[in-house]
């Protein structure tokens, strides 16, 4: 048995880490706009990317360079350096070749960039914030905020664990994320720090699993950018490592984070789990949930907080999934509306599931009846605010 506490520190909490943000004029004004993570100690690395055709030079940089292992990471926000060709990837040369040169000991330094696409790097602004760091900073707050964009709350956890075997070890992560949020990995970056000891060929696998059903479960407005990454760091400082004990605590770090992008949706005033059972295996009942997670027409009524079941059995049905109206439930909360071919939907009914719809977080629930698959995707509704954000986002 392991546990897990949570604690304050973010990606500063694991030892030897260290983070700050600074405002470089990127944003203009006093708005940090630059951050870093730093190790003391060489950490093996292991990242996923978007499944956007187009990846952005940072993503691009760190595969070119086959990167495993660093002490440093650089974030910038208000450029995301994406369809900007090579001279993107020479950018990001400059500014790290820069950084090397004014912090001596940066091995392999990485970069990660959020914001406008199709932009050059404003890289002498870069190059002088690089300068003004402090690599013994530990203000995680500092970075998390550094690397917002249109996010309404820095995004940020940490735990300590304690494994069956009497591993101690913490994990701690940053995240960013509000907008262009797709299940294909999210418009998101995250990064994950640890002390723990784990094995550099195990990295990537835990990483890909615990996206699965955290990150890749969630949807703002069904579009994938170019730019999304998850990046974990061990510096092994602790010495001690948990098989189970460190999986269960990456899922729960990144679940975490996943949830607070999905509330932090773009105008977003509510948060849905759709848990999808009884599908005909877990892959269908994935694409199902995921279609509804997606659904502009779900998403809306979500805002106008009207129980449309129809729309919610519409989706599924559209989905390509096995299902059939004589073997579907569809539930919001507790509430049951409609049942194997059964209409509940009287005007008692329709008042205790709108009732739930008012709330800031609840479940959708829908059982398919064929099988035993299931899966839950998260979703938030889409309202006026949303459009107002993207209509003048590049101003």
């Amino acid at each position: 048995m392991y546990t897990l506490t949570s604690i304050e520190g973010g990606v500063c909490a694991p030892e030897g880490f260290f983070a700050d943000g600074i405002a470089a004029g990127l944003k203009g004004g006093e708005s940090k706009d630059l951050a870093f993570i730093h190790s003391d100690t060489l950490c093996d690395v292991a990242a996923i990317f978007t499944t956007n055709r187009f990846q952005a030079a940072p993503i691009r940089h760190f595969q070119k360079h086959g990167i495993t292992r660093s002490n440093f990471v650089l974030i910038n926000a208000k450029n995301a350096n994406a369809m900007t060709g090579e001279k993107g990837i020479d950018d990001i040369e400059a500014i790290l070749s820069h950084a090397q040169a004014t912090h001596p000991g940066l091995s392999s330094p990485v970069m990660s960039s959020t914001g406008v696409i199709g932009v050059r790097l404003p890289k002498e602004k870069i190059q002088k914030g690089c300068e003004r760091f402090d690599l013994s900073m530990r203000n995680p707050d500092a970075a998390a905020e550094a690397i917002m964009t249109t996010d309404s709350y820095p995004k940020q956890v940490a735990f300590e664990v304690v494994g069956e075997n009497g591993a101690r070890f913490r994990i701690g992560a940053m995240a960013k994320g509000a907008g262009m949020i797709d299940p294909a990995m999210a418009t998101m970056l995250c990064f994950v720090t640890t002390d723990a000891a784990v094995p550099a060929e195990a990295m990537k696998p835990l990483l890909q699993e615990a996206a699965r059903t955290t990150f890749n479960a969630i949807s703002v407005d069904g579009d994938t950018s170019t730019n999304d990454t998850v990046m974990l760091f061990a510096n092994s400082r602790s010495g001690a490592y948990d098989p189970d004990a460190f999986a269960a605590a990456l899922k729960k770090v990144m679940h975490e984070l996943a949830l607070m992008i999905v509330s932090d949706g773009e105008g977003a005033t509510k948060c849905v789990a759709f848990e999808v059972t009884g599908a005909a295996s877990d892959a269908e009942a994935e694409i199902a949930a995921k279609a509804l997670s997606d659904s502009l027409l779900v998403k809306t009524a979500l805002f106008g907080e009207d129980p449309n079941w129809g729309r919610i059995a519409s989706t599924i049905g559209a989905s390509g999934v096995t299902c059939d109206e004589k073997s579907l439930r569809i539930t919001f909360g507790n509430i049951t509306v409609y049942d194997r071919g059964e209409i509940l939907f009287d005007a008692e009914t329709e008042a205790k599931a709108a009732k739930v719809m008012r709330k800031k977080a609840f479940a959708i629930r829908c059982d398919l009846g064929v099988g035993t698959g299931a899966f839950t995707a998260y979703g938030c509704d889409l309202g006026y605010d949303y459009v107002k954000i993207n209509a003048d986002y590049r101003t």
